[in-house]
């Protein structure tokens, strides 16, 4: 399995669905565009000993992440939902106490549905931190875990240092 290309990984589960499309020199990459890619990013989120990097698991992986696009972008909530309906929740008791095992009728729907479920659940902690990067010609997005909640990039030493030196490009040609 090759390396993980992405400019930005380690975002929770959802977020880190969606920037397996990024920005390079102008052009959009796309991680997801073959099995291989979908065995990179299953096992950067440890997902790869649960479930196959297989035709099924990439188009449904695919439609999550256009249906976690729409949400985050625009609001639209239909496409999330039928992610949504492949999947549960089941209750459960463990010697460590309560808690809940997902299942799915297809697992090939496993890591599409955990996305979409972990969307949720970052709309429940805190709806006001999921953020596009602020970087006019990045794609990315990030969860926003700064202690006053004002972060923009979604890396400083990438897109916030660009932004800073155009700005400083503009300001000295002026003078």
């Amino acid at each position: 399995m090759s390396a993980d290309p992405r400019p930005l990984t380690g975002e929770p589960l959802a977020l880190d669905l969606l920037n397996t499309r990024w920005m390079r020199e102008g052009a959009v990459q796309d991680l997801l565009r073959d099995g291989d890619g979908l065995a990179v990013w299953l096992a950067a989120n440890a997902l790869d000993g649960r479930f196959e990097a297989d035709a099924a698991t990439l188009r449904h992986t695919l439609r999550a992440r256009d249906a976690l696009r729409k949400a985050v972008d625009g609001g639209e909530t239909a496409p999330l939902d039928a992610v949504l309906d492949h999947g549960r929740i089941r209750a459960t008791l463990t010697p460590e106490g309560p808690g809940e095992i997902p299942e799915f009728g297809d697992s090939a729907w496993g890591p599409a549905w955990l996305a979409a479920r972990n969307y949720l659940e970052l709309l429940t902690t805190a709806p006001d931190r999921i953020r596009g990067c602020a970087h006019e010609a990045c794609i990315l997005h990030f969860f926003d875990t700064s202690r006053n909640g004002t972060r923009r990039w979604c890396s400083m030493a990438a897109c916030g240092n660009r932004a800073k030196a155009s700005r400083h490009y503009a300001r000295t040609r002026e003078t």
